[in-house]
């Protein structure tokens, strides 16, 4: 966790291994199949368990392991001194505010394993995103969030998503906007104290 490293929101050998292990399991597992000539409860095994167990990895086993890692994370920064005046948590990042030391820290879903904190300061701009869009009865948005820039890195975090398309005035995107509005001013109250 330094304080100083460039920030990636993207592991690439993990998103890859994320989708290509499980592919390259279950082409393992046919071409064993096929090649023994199997038939039966055996060929079932080789076949249909594979792909069972790859969806069950794409749709629960990621979301597993990243919601470890986060308490991990939340434990290692407690550990280490980090007062988390707001941690919020939008699915995708996670990040944790320590105001009275003027500090950040971000965790990304598909940068798991390299945490980043740092200094409040290197945050270049903050603002809130309605995602208004459609005019006349149509005006509304599916999603609310907060972004921030840290060295030409645009974060987004998203404090409502749904697919489809609410009323500005719905209570789903006045409470997504009041969340943004919060975070902004969170993160505007490190940055002075950095």
């Amino acid at each position: 966790m330094e304080e100083d490293k460039k920030m990636k929101k993207v592991n690439i050998g993990y998103v890859l291994a994320y989708i290509f292990i499980p592919v390259l399991i279950v082409i393992a597992c046919g071409a064993v199949a096929a090649a023994m000539d199997t038939t039966g409860s055996l060929a079932v095994v080789l076949l249909f368990v594979p792909i069972v167990l790859a969806v069950a990895w794409w749709s629960f086993g990621g979301n597993f392991f990243y919601d470890k890692k986060k308490e991990a994370f939340e434990k290692s920064l407690d550990a280490q001194g980090f007062v988390r005046n707001q941690t919020f948590n939008g699915g995708n990042c996670l990040v944790a505010v320590d105001i009275e030391h003027g500090k950040i820290a971000v965790l990304f879903r598909w940068n798991m394993f390299q945490p980043y904190i740092f200094s409040a300061k290197r945050i270049q701009k903050t603002w809130v995103d309605d995602g208004r869009g459609g005019a006349g009865f149509m005006e509304g948005s599916s999603r609310v969030s907060f972004l921030f820039t840290v060295d030409d890195i645009k974060i987004r975090v998203n404090t409502f998503t749904s697919n489809k398309r609410w009323r500005m005035d719905s209570n789903y995107i006045l409470t997504g906007i009041s969340k943004a509005d919060m975070m902004v001013e969170i993160l505007n109250s490190a940055k002075a104290k950095g």
